[in-house]
């Protein structure tokens, strides 16, 4: 049986609370939060105890720790934690920093521990059925491939300030998507991004709209589309290209009905949000780790993958404010 720590009672951490105690091998032994009511309550209702950081790291009886806290302490704790011999699953970005995070994963290196990041799409079951298809050669060599990742509505100004940018914050996903299912990374990226969907966003020196094309050192092209709003819901999709065929993995409907009549023919939207989205891909994540520390199964993200995403969303930050391709390091 994994014992867990968990930091970060928010949001996302409550996902990962429910992930953790749903799991037959794992249990959640404490929770901590800077807002100790927050901590309490998730505690609560988890079966667990509220604890200071401190004191969760510094549990012998704790054998991992689950990140979920803001982006900004991603790296101290991932250290820290290692140092205390914990196994890591962080969400993701590593740091909002590509230099801080390079020396976190120095740092964490020397440690020997293993650490997971947090991109939870690798483990949704239709993007992990394509990238299946795409290894046994189902539409011979993938050629072309395109990500769209739209939200239905765009954060708080106030969170786009602290989140380092849509770049690093909302297609970071999609990078480590493109990496994982073309199996490698570019070479080349050039990035377009605008405000359209706030201006305050805009004002406060972000985009939301943005469009993203990578090469590949054989040719290959992936673009990648963003945007902030989607009024009819949560549009994820994959679409790659081979040179034998097609390969699609489609937005997950409210429901399966499609009504036809003389008037046409229609059918749901798309699910709304990321928690009704990705709630059994958080799940299969989760197993995956456990897997991994139980087992002795690799971990199928690494500190190594958070870090390669973060160069290409920095990447992407330098291309969009300046208009011209960034070559991306081997």
């Amino acid at each position: 049986m994994l014992k867990v720590g968990l930091l970060g009672a928010g949001r996302i951490g409550q996902v990962h609370a429910a992930s953790i105690r749903n799991n037959p091998r794992s249990t959640l032994v404490a929770v901590s939060d800077v807002h100790e009511q927050a901590a309490e309550k998730l505690a609560a209702e988890s079966g667990s105890q509220a604890r200071r950081t401190e004191a969760v790291l510094n549990d012998p009886e704790i054998d991992a720790v689950l990140i979920a806290t803001s982006t900004d302490t991603h790296s101290d704790l991932i250290e820290a934690a290692s140092a205390a011999g914990k196994a890591v699953l962080c969400e993701k970005p590593v740091d909002l920093s590509l230099e801080r995070a390079k020396t976190c994963l120095r740092n964490v290196a020397a440690t020997g521990q293993p650490v997971m990041i947090g991109f939870n799409r690798r483990f949704d079951r239709n993007f992990s059925a394509l990238k299946q298809a795409s290894q046994r050669g189902d539409i011979g060599k993938a050629e072309l491939l395109a990500i769209t990742s739209f939200d239905p509505a765009p954060p708080p100004v106030s969170y786009i300030k602290v989140s380092g940018g849509l770049f690093r914050d909302m297609m970071i996903h999609d990078f480590d998507m493109a990496n994982f299912i073309m199996g490698e990374q570019p070479v080349q990226l050039r990035a377009v991004g605008s405000s359209l969907v706030d201006p305050e966003i805009g004002e406060a020196g972000d985009v939301d709209t943005a469009v993203v094309t990578l090469t590949y050192a054989d040719g290959r092209i992936a673009v990648i589309k963003n945007s902030r709003r989607a009024v009819y819901g949560y549009d994820q999709r994959v679409e790659l290209l081979g040179s034998k065929g097609l390969l699609q993995a489609n937005n997950m409907l409210e429901d399966t009905v499609v009504k036809s009549t003389a008037a046409g023919v229609s059918s749901a939207k798309p699910t709304y949000f990321f928690l009704e989205r990705y709630m059994p891909a958080y799940a299969a994540e989760w197993e995956a780790f456990v897997s991994a520390l139980l087992d002795g199964n690799d971990l199928p993200v690494t500190l190594d993958d958070g870090v390669a995403a973060l160069a290409m969303a920095e990447a992407a930050t330098e291309s969009a404010r300046t208009g011209k391709a960034v070559d991306l390091a081997s």
